[in-house]
């Protein structure tokens, strides 16, 4: 076992509001905690504070409380802070999802969480609607938080003047919020995360985390994702720094606003950094207040890295993590330039790392002549550890060891000096732009069309590195079916981000003995082309 670097941290058994909030002193109120770039409203740190208990009254009033699951479907928009932190504020369990989702898929999600209640942003509304009404939510249960006839608003909830609950609940116990992830394999789940996994992981970060009050945080990353929700809403608002809110991410709209804002600590995922390192337009802007860009969600090659630090004159890091670890549990400290870029680094304070052997399920502990130990499954245990998968007893079991470790899926090596690398996963899921797609959803969703008899999905490198899905499909006796045909199909029933990309037709999908698809197997065929092709 390894400890980490790093001594324990104390872990304050507080409620993620009262952790946040609760120590909001006078100095702190006029501060600045979100700025709205589309309209230029500011919001301080007293207001928001003030809106969330206003919020969390209003929802207390109409029955919301401990006990009572809420969906939140919508973009980064300051708003976002306070329907999120004031369910939370109001003892109920909030599971955000994916503003890019489907109707569809919108359903699925509120049901598998019991949702009683969704609220979102008018632009999404026909999809809210459709995904609530297959959930069982009605109108009145429907927020707009911007306003739309016939729905309740944001502003009318904050102005109905209801004081918040005095809530009695244990944050190690209570669970805070339902992010789904499909863990090392299968479909989506339910991520149960309690008020203390999420405290601990901001202290934990915040320990390492050179993040400061004075920094401005653009924030681009998805609140609804776990990385967006900890790393940029919760540990830069506990920090007491600002958070620039962008929607949606547009390479020039990105670059504008860090020149406009002087943004200084900006989170990234590896196609943004692709971009900062390559695209001639950046060279347009003024973005040296940039001190670190940060990136997560997937792995990050150290050329990139070093290319993006080169042409921009600033630090740039990496960290690990999943939804199940809430979500970090590596991270490369600032200016430790010893510190490969391509690693993960250190493992944070409170989390005990191993590294184990595959085929045997031995720990791996010798260092070659390198200094490396020779990869293995590395295995995590730690306060940020999620208590399991919300209704699904089978695959906590196969995700934890039966002495609490969480396995994660990636092979790691460690160094001599306590630094970890991911060399490869044994998880079979893709990651494509920092979302992960579930070859288990795709292929379920294939075999719905007529025409098809089986199917299997993989994920395989284009020219830029980015990792895509592609199918392959057994087309039914007498179709013609068009790959271009399967995969509009798929399109019109995914978010944009699943889309199939690529298809192969074939005669048979390689399977097990047990009828497990040995997705191994085509991802060893699609190696072999590429080495053969020079890619």
């Amino acid at each position: 076992m390894f400890p980490s670097h790093y001594p324990d941290v104390e872990i304050p058994n507080l409620t993620i509001f009262d952790y946040l909030f609760g120590s909001l002193a006078p100095e702190d109120l006029d501060r600045v905690a979100l700025i709205n770039p589309a309209t230029g409203v500011e919001t301080s740190y007293g207001k928001l504070r003030d809106d969330i208990e206003a919020f969390a009254g209003a929802l207390a009033a109409r029955g919301v409380g401990p006990g009572s699951v809420v969906g939140l479907l919508s973009p980064n928009i300051p708003e976002f802070a306070t329907v999120f932190h004031g369910a939370l504020r109001a003892g109920a369990t909030v599971t955000t999802l994916n503003a890019l989702y489907t109707a569809g898929e919108i359903e699925k999600q509120l049901v598998d969480a019991k949702a009683t209640w969704l609220f979102t942003i008018s632009p999404l509304l026909p999809q809210a609607t459709a995904g609530a009404e297959g959930a069982g939510i009605g109108t009145d249960k429907l927020v707009v938080i911007d306003g739309a006839e016939g729905h309740t608003s944001l502003g009318e909830l904050l102005g109905a003047g209801e004081a918040a609950p005095t809530l009695e609940i244990d944050p190690a116990e209570t669970i805070a919020v339902f992010p789904y992830s499909s863990g090392t394999t299968g479909v989506p789940k339910g991520v149960m995360l309690t008020h203390r996994n999420l405290v601990a992981n901001v202290a934990q970060s915040r320990h390492v985390m050179d993040l400061t009050r004075d920094d401005r945080v653009l924030a681009v990353l998805p609140f609804f994702h776990i990385y967006g929700m900890t790393v940029l809403l919760n540990i830069a608002l506990h920090t007491r720094a600002s958070l620039v809110t962008m929607p949606r991410f547009d390479l020039v709209q990105f670059l504008e606003y860090i020149q406009t804002y002087a943004c200084t600590y900006v989170f990234v995922a590896p196609p943004i950094m692709v971009a900062l390192s390559k695209h001639p337009v950046v060279d347009q802007y003024d973005i040296s207040s940039v001190r670190t860009l940060l990136s997560g969600a997937a792995p990050l090659d150290g050329a990139t890295a070093e290319r993006a630090a080169k042409r921009l004159g600033t630090q740039v890091l990496q960290g690990f993590g999943m939804s199940e670890l809430s979500p970090v549990s590596h991270m490369i400290p600032a200016g430790r330039d010893d510190i490969p870029r391509s690693s993960i680094g250190l493992s944070l304070p409170n989390i005990t790392c191993r590294l184990v052997d595959l085929e045997t399920g031995e720990e791996i502990t010798e260092y070659d002549e390198q200094g490396l130990i020779r990869p293995g499954e590395l295995w995590l245990k730690g306060p940020n550890v999620m208590v399991g998968y919300l209704g699904r007893p089978d695959a906590t079991a196969e995700t934890f060891t039966e002495d609490g470790y969480l396995r994660t899926g990636d092979i790691a090596v460690r160094s001599e000096e306590g630094w970890y690398s991911i060399v490869d996963r044994a998880k079979e899921l893709i990651k494509y732009k920092g979302y992960q797609i579930a070859p288990a959803e795709l292929e379920a969703l294939l075999l719905t069309h007529p025409e098809i008899a089986d199917a299997a999905v993989i994920g395989v490198l284009i020219e830029d590195g980015e990792e895509v899905p592609k199918a392959f499909a057994v087309r039914a006796a007498g179709s013609e079916l068009s790959a271009d045909d399967l995969m509009a199909f798929v399109a019109e029933r995914v978010a944009p981000y699943k889309k199939v990309r690529q298809v192969e037709f074939t005669d048979v999908i390689p399977k097990s003995s047990a009828g497990k698809i040995l997705r191994k197997d085509l991802r060893a065929r699609e190696r072999e082309r590429a080495a053969a092709a020079g890619r």
